[in-house]
């Protein structure tokens, strides 16, 4: 009759094992650094727990039963799975291993940065697998703070709540995206005067709109907010009017019939950042932002 009071447990395994793999209870004790007697009676006690013999002992000799050749392959496998289960979680407690969910704006990949950072980190973190999804900026920095995401990479400026901490990653400058058949793609430098009268198409981050306006002295005539620089730039090469975009989207997308200008005048600066949680506790998400420290400019 099976024993139902007790369960097996690692000890009985390991005994088995080692008497399984020697075939000898007094090498297979030395092995475990064990009394021949403590080991006999471990056996002995899983053998009550199963109900059944595992070995055929006689003097000379010390044979495995057949569903002693059974538990000692799965008894092994048992014990490489545990070894197994063991090393997975020291390594996440490491952050080498674990899950990262980040949002970013595309901006954030026209420039480079997104890529930089994601190769650098999975050539140091290979076990760690990253979830990446362009969203809406606005909605970044509560998607963070609700823990919906692990970092996020933005255009500042931008509010975060009390718990987000961010790092400037790269500086960057405005230019100015015309209809190709506008005027104005006939000028090479284009100052913001010249904008007064000109529908304008706001993207996302709006502050090179509103540094224009203000450098010009006249309240932008704004036309739409369609979203992404994708969107903005789509309605500039439709004529719908001109875009005061980053100098990263210039260099990285070509629309047929938007033309691309410098603004006269001091450089409006464009930051891209890297936003996360300051106080996280996440092994994975930590290790990153580790990483985006040392970049981080001044």
């Amino acid at each position: 009759m099976v024993n139902t009071e007790k369960s097996l447990e690692l000890r009985h395994f390991r005994c088995v094992l080692a008497v399984a793999h020697s075939l000898h209870f007094a090498r297979a004790a030395a092995e475990l650094g064990i009394s021949p007697p403590a080991l006999t009676k471990q056996v002995q006690e899983t053998e009550s727990l199963l109900g059944t013999r595992l070995f055929q002992r006689s003097k000379r000799n010390v044979v495995l039963t057949p569903a002693g050749e059974l538990f000692a392959i799965e008894a092994a496998r048992a014990l490489e799975q545990l070894a197994q289960a063991q090393d997975v979680a020291r390594r996440a407690g490491r952050g080498e291993l674990g899950r990262l969910e980040i949002g970013y704006v595309a901006s954030a990949a026209y420039s480079g940065v997104l890529q930089a950072q994601f190769a650098c980190f999975r050539a140091a973190y290979p076990g760690i697998h990253i979830s990446a999804r362009e969203y809406a900026m606005e909605s970044l920095p509560e998607l963070l703070d609700q823990s919906r995401l692990d970092l996020a990479f933005v255009r500042p400026p931008l509010h975060y709540p009390d718990g987000i901490a961010s790092v400037v990653l790269l500086r960057d400058r405005f230019v100015l995206a015309v209809p190709a058949d506008c005027a104005l793609a006939q000028v090479e430098v284009v100052g913001p005067a010249a904008l007064a009268q000109q529908a304008l198409i706001v993207p996302e981050q709006e502050l090179g709109t509103l540094e224009v306006s203000r450098r010009g002295g006249f309240a932008a005539q704004v036309v739409s907010r369609p979203g992404s620089l994708v969107a903005v730039l789509t309605e500039v090469s439709l004529g719908v009017g001109c875009a005061i975009v980053p100098h990263s989207v210039m260099a990285s997308v070509q629309l047929p019939g938007v033309c691309f200008r410098e603004l006269a005048g001091p450089p409006i600066s464009s930051e891209i950042a890297a936003a996360f949680r300051r106080h996280e506790q996440a092994p994975a998400a930590r290790a990153f932002i580790a990483q985006l420290r040392p970049a981080a400019l001044a």
